[in-house]
């Protein structure tokens, strides 16, 4: 592929493409070079990098905290889709990059009782992609970070579940019967998160005795004037709607203050709850001030109209980075983004590999939004740039249409054939085994 300016051969790992992050975009473009490159000059010449083993589609994490995806069924092996796609896989925590030497360093891995498992390594590469995610922004509110939970990965999220379950048991034990869980944010996260949270609670109603039953509120807290901020007015309107049709208070309006234990203080009062979680807005990590690239307020990397950092051969993509888009604005921390972005820079770097010009700039395009309202639920669905205008659909169409995008990604990871395999398999499991894990 490309000359290396310094030599890296002393590096414990080396690659000519690496990818550190295996979220929606990182894991595609690993997938698309994979077949491309790997299957003709071998798995080593792709490598990608990531802190977990098992690979879940972010935007379904709101099902696993809630209990309506089983993380262990949904959860799919990096070295199985490394071996079916051709690349290599390595397990590791980006804790430095040497742009200039083109070497990155993985942190040790530790086990759960502290003892060492891996110890320091190095990674070479002649080109780097930075697909590195973005965490959760607590906006500097006193004790968001003790008593809220967060979504950030799978991990968060079986943490969450396991949290939600020890709650319908103590609920199911207390004087009151009630169980009160606050959600700070009304973006796609909190909305989706609210829906799936009344689902566990009626497949859990249903599968205990009578005696055992309780009820169950839910409060979505929005400092914005309205939920779903960022999308056409009329989606918001409808799923406020739905949301207060099933009985899920929206605070819209309301800045949350502090979080305490117990309870939020916000604008309006104070607010009990027994748990609460954060979802109110994303922040790249603080780590990537620490790499030598540009970074903007938000700690994600700077990148050209080309994802380029600057750097040599570095590029970033997805929610980590703050490509140009339009108005001053950068492209939008959007799973649909970061496809779009593994799409292009997938071509770049196969362009580089053949010696072909730079490609042209890149273009993002919005296809609009569909935010889950829960099983068979309206879905709001705002459909933009196609034909030039916006089409809105709600109900069971726009329900299947969310749907589709879960099997697209798993589609460009995994193939049309064993997409359809497992997609039939997880729904003869849920009709055996039920909707919700409640274990």
């Amino acid at each position: 592929m490309s000359q290396r300016s310094v030599d890296t051969s002393t590096a414990d790992l080396h690659a000519e493409i690496v990818i550190v992050g295996g979220g929606a975009g990182g894991l595609e473009l690993a997938a698309r070079l994979g077949r491309r490159i790997g299957r003709r000059h071998g798995p080593g010449r792709v490598l990608l990098i990531d802190r977990a083993a098992l690979h879940i589609w972010k935007p379904t994490l709101h099902e696993v905290a809630a209990g309506t995806l089983n993380a262990h069924a949904e959860g799919l092996s990096y070295a199985m889709l490394a071996r079916r796609n051709h690349f290599s896989f390595a397990l590791g925590t980006l804790c430095g990059l040497d742009a200039a030497a083109r070497r990155l360093s993985l942190a040790p891995i530790d086990d759960e009782t502290g003892g060492n498992v891996a110890p320091r390594r190095t990674a070479g590469y002649d080109r780097l992609v930075l697909a590195l995610g973005c965490g959760s922004n607590f906006f500097g509110t006193p004790g968001a970070s003790e008593y809220a939970h967060v979504l950030e990965s799978a991990d968060d999220a079986e943490r969450f579940h396991h949290r939600l379950l020890d709650g319908f048991m103590r609920a199911a034990f207390s004087k009151d019967k009630l169980l009160r869980l606050a959600i700070v944010g009304g973006g796609a996260t909190g909305v989706e998160l609210a829906a799936e949270l009344l689902e566990a609670h009626e497949e859990a109603r249903q599968s205990v005795s009578p005696s055992l039953r309780f009820a169950l509120e839910v409060a979505i807290v929005e400092a914005a004037p309205r939920i779903l901020s960022g999308l056409p007015e009329r989606i918001s309107e409808q799923a406020t709607r739905a949301l207060r049709q099933r009985r899920i208070k929206v605070l819209s309006g309301t800045k949350v203050l502090e979080v305490r234990r117990g309870a939020l203080i916000t604008s309006a009062g104070e607010l009990s709850a027994d748990i609460i979680v954060w979802a109110a807005g994303i922040k790249a990590a603080h780590d990537n001030a620490a790499l030598g690239l540009r970074v903007n307020r938000a700690n994600q990397i700077v990148v050209d109209d080309r994802l380029d950092t600057g750097a040599p051969g570095v590029y970033a993509l997805g929610d980590c980075a703050a490509c140009p888009w339009r108005d001053g604005h950068p492209v939008p921390a959007r799973a649909q983004a970061a496809h779009q972005q593994a799409d292009y820079l997938a071509g770049v770097l196969l362009g580089a590999a053949a010696g072909r010009p730079a490609a042209k700039p890149f273009v993002y395009r919005d296809f609009g939004s569909l935010v889950s309202l829960g099983e068979n639920r309206g879905v709001g669905n705002l459909m933009g740039s196609l034909s030039g205008r916006s089409f809105f659909v709600d109900g069971l169409i726009a329900k299947w249409m969310y749907m589709s995008l879960h099997l697209m990604h798993h589609r460009a990871i995994l193939g049309v054939r064993a997409t359809a395999v497992l997609a039939l398999a997880r729904l003869l499991q849920r009709r055996i085994s039920g909707r919700v894990k409640l274990h």
